[in-house]
Parts: C-alpha cells; structure tokens; sequence
C-alpha cells in the first residue's frame, strides 16, 4: 500500500479545496500578504528618502528587487526564535536586501505595516466580490427576462396563494442580489487607509524621526499613500494602534448581506426543485445520490446555503472582536481575523460562483408549472366566476352558496380521495353558471396583475446601469471544483 503524501496528513480547508475561486484565493495568500509588507515597507523607505532622511539608493534597489522573491522558510525560522511575525520578515527582507537591513522598517510599528496592508488586501476582495455579485445580478435579471410572463402558482406561508410569473420571482432574486452588492459597493467606496501613525496612533515616532516638523510628518504621509496608488484623502483621521476594528465588522456585515441574499435565493430553487418546478443544470454523467440513481438533489444550492451560512456567522465574530479591543488596542483581534475575513471571503466567493452558475443554467419545467396552476387555479378565480354570472343576472347570495358547496366538495375529493381538483367540472353541470365562460375567468394570465411590466421596470431602472458599470466583466462563467 502507498502511503500517503504529507499534504494528506494534515488538515487542509475546504475553502481552499472545494470551494473559493482562484482568484480570491491568490488575494488571500501567504504572499500576497508578506510581498504587500514589502511593498509598504519599499514606500515607507522611498517616502523618507524624499523627505531628507539618509537613506541609500542602493537600500532602496535592493528592496525592489526582492520585493516578490521571499524565503518563506527563512522567515519562518526567524520567526520561530523572535515570536513576532513582522519582525521576522523584516529580518528575511534584510537577509535578502542587505544594504536596506538598517531602514527597513525605520520610525514604523508592526501595524503601519500590517493595518495598511490589509486595507489593501481588503480592497481587492470586496472588488472581486462586487464583480461576482453583479454577474449574479445579470444571470438572475436574465432568467426573470425570459420568463416575466409565464404564469406561476404563488406561496405564502409555502400555501398556495395569488399567482405570480417565474420572472418575478426570478426578478426578487435580482433585487436581493442587487441590495447586497451595493453594500459591498459603499465599503469599497469608504475603505481608509490608517496611514502612518506610529505604536498608539499619536505620530510620535515619525515627529521624532522629522525633527519635530509636524508639515514634514504630514508629507510623507501623503507620499506614502501616493506610492502605494491610494488617495491620500483616504486615510483615517484619527485611530489607536489599528484601524478601528468596527470596519471589519462593517465589512463582515456586508458579506453576511450577501449571504443571507444568496441562502435567500438558493433555499426557493431547493423548494421549487422539490415540487419539480425549477431545476439546476445537471450534467450527463452526474450522480444525484448513491442510493436512488433516479434523483436530481439541488446539491450545488444545498453547497450555496451551506456557505452562505458559515459567512453569516462569522459577522458575529467581528463584533465581538471590535467591541473587545481595550483602549489603544489588545492582541486578541489577530488570531481571529486571521481566520474570520479571509474565510468569510473565501467562503462567500465559492457560494456566489455556485448560484452565478445555478441561474445561468436554470431548468424551469413550464408543463408541470402550468399543471400545478391549473389545479389551484378554480379556487381563486371563484371570485370572477361569480361576478360573471351575477353580471348574467344570477342572484350573487345564491351563486356564493352554490360555489363555497362545489368548492368544498372539490376539495374533498383532492384530499381525502386523492383525485383531481374537478370544481369547473361540477360548475360547468350547474344550470346556475350556464353562459358564464369559465375557461376566460381562469386564464392563468388574468391573475398575474403587473409582473411583466413588473419586471420590465426593474431591468430597465435598476439593472440596466449596474450592466453599464461592469460591461467588461459579466460574461465570464464560473468554474466550479466539484
């Protein structure tokens, strides 16, 4: 027997195997995160050298030089003997850079370096998340297109209620979809940079460093931010020792929109799939369970809602971690947002590429929809039917008592029979309803009211501009692990 590789020894995450796409992936890893420190580190020392300090071009070329090439076995002996992560890459970046080993790091504490960062790691992720969020928009805003007029039975409380079209459903998708990746839209838009404030966010160590010029302080701030590519109008005014951790619980929230729109979603294609109404794509060779080879289980909006789950107990995390940090701040946050933000992202990126690729293939079975209608259909058009024979100049009190004795007897004989709904049948029999066309007052088109127009309005007002927005970025398919 072959034994196993290490990799099959240990713990691996099912984010990272199963279910996140490559791209969030990448954005969440060990170096994008350690050559992003670099990056901080290589503007930090260009932004002092501008500003007067005797710092070396040499230093400086090293630095950019080996900004991608990290040691990460190096770095992590280093940081078996120091117990501190950031100072040991600053020693593995000295290592490789030796001529900047007495700057690297100069006037900074270890979140100048970390806080900012992850506010760049963090704009990346809710970007990628923004793009996936609007093909989710698109696919479900395609599906309710196609399908604004097709005549659906409605539910409330999962009861039979007023008809509905699969459009307008598919159009509420949209919506929820639409909400949620707006919120993410307006943390991008207000994510801050925390600058450089030194170990408790006073400055000190950067005032001490520019001789006690509190301009010369401000202008390597600025050109800090601008190396970096950001606006340095975007930067917190005021923090401690991080950035305010409430951010993160924002962010976290945000994601938990998301995911409570995705659960939302995914929970009515489980529904529908289970009356055989609506259906995921379902590949040739697929198997839908290992015991009963007949079955079409919705297993990719069962991985969605199971996702979508985790990510909506993480933002509770968050909370607690933003409301603990005493005063200028605690360490606690760290070994929990080493886990809740990049899981929270990583989880919520496999569930949107899951539903992206449920609607943009969805199975809608319009003969056993139609059938299920037309079975409901006689009890709620009770009402017009009596109208019309009341128009035929029928006693209104005569006709409710004939249609509550028929519609009763119908129902019997659906639930305690098993039969078909016959109510036309029997008032079709009845001389009370001759001349009343029974056919028109049951048209499943009569009971739908605006849905179409519905529809038409949303497209057009609310996702017309979001396809503008992301034009070059919807067409792309996602491709799903398993």
């Amino acid at each position: 027997m072959t034994p196993m590789s290490a990799p099959e020894r240990t713990y691996v995450s099912a984010l990272e195997t199963r279910s996140a796409s490559l791209a969030m992936r990448e954005i969440w890893s060990p170096h994008r995160k350690f050559t992003s420190w670099r990056r901080i580190w290589l503007a930090l020392a260009e932004s002092e050298r501008e500003l007067g300090l005797p710092i070396a071009e040499e230093a400086l070329a090293q630095m950019r030089q080996t900004i991608e090439s990290i040691d990460m076995d190096a770095a992590a002996r280093h940081e078996l003997a120091l117990r501190h992560d950031v100072m040991a890459h600053v020693h593995a970046f000295g290592d490789a850079a030796p001529a900047a080993r007495g700057v690297i790091h100069l006037g900074a504490t270890s979140q100048d370096i970390v806080c900012n960062a992850d506010v760049l790691i963090l704009d990346a992720a809710l970007r990628l998340t923004a793009v996936k969020l609007a093909r989710l928009v698109d696919r479900a805003a395609t599906a309710a297109a196609r399908w604004k007029s097709l005549p659906t039975l409605g539910f409330t409380h999962f009861q039979p209620a007023q008809p509905v079209t699969v459009g307008k459903r598919c159009a509420l998708w949209a919506q929820d979809a639409l909400e949620a990746l707006e919120e993410v839209e307006r943390r991008v838009a207000g994510l801050r940079l925390r600058g450089l404030r030194g170990a408790t966010g006073t400055q000190a160590s950067y005032l001490s460093l520019l001789d006690g010029d509190r301009a010369r302080v401000d202008m390597l701030e600025r050109r800090f931010a601008e190396r970096l590519g950001w606006d340095p109008s975007r930067l917190w005014s005021i923090c401690a020792q991080t950035y305010p951790r409430i951010e993160d619980a924002k962010i976290l929230a945000s994601l938990a929109v998301a995911a409570a729109a995705i659960h939302k979603i995914a929970n009515d294609i489980r529904l529908l799939a289970g009356l055989k109404e609506i259906e995921e794509p379902f590949e040739r060779d697929q198997v839908g369970s290992s015991a009963m080879p007949y079955k079409r289980n919705p297993m990719r909006s069962e991985r969605a809602t199971g996702l979508a789950r985790f990510v909506m107990s993480l933002a509770h995390s968050a909370f607690d971690t933003a409301a603990t940090q005493w005063l200028e701040r605690t360490l606690d946050d760290s070994s929990n947002r080493r886990l809740s933000l990049p899981e929270a992202f990583l989880a919520l990126d496999g569930a949107v590429d899951v539903m992206v690729n449920v609607l943009g293939g969805l199975v809608v079975n319009e003969r056993v929809i139609e059938a299920r209608l037309r079975a409901e259909l006689p009890f709620m058009a009770t009402e017009e039917i009596m109208l019309a024979a009341a128009r035929a100049g029928r006693d209104r009190q005569v006709l409710h008592e004939a249609l509550r004795r028929h519609s009763l007897a119908a129902a019997a004989r659906v639930k305690e029979e098993g039969g078909t709904n016959d109510l036309l049948g029997r008032l079709a029999a009845d001389p009370l309803f001759n001349g009343v066309d029974l056919a028109a007052a049951t048209d499943p088109a009569h009971f739908v009211g605006r849905s179409a127009e519905q529809v038409d309005r949303f497209i057009e007002g609310r996702v017309t501009p979001l396809r503008q927005r992301y034009r070059d970025r919807l067409a792309e398919e996602p491709t799903l692990r398993v």
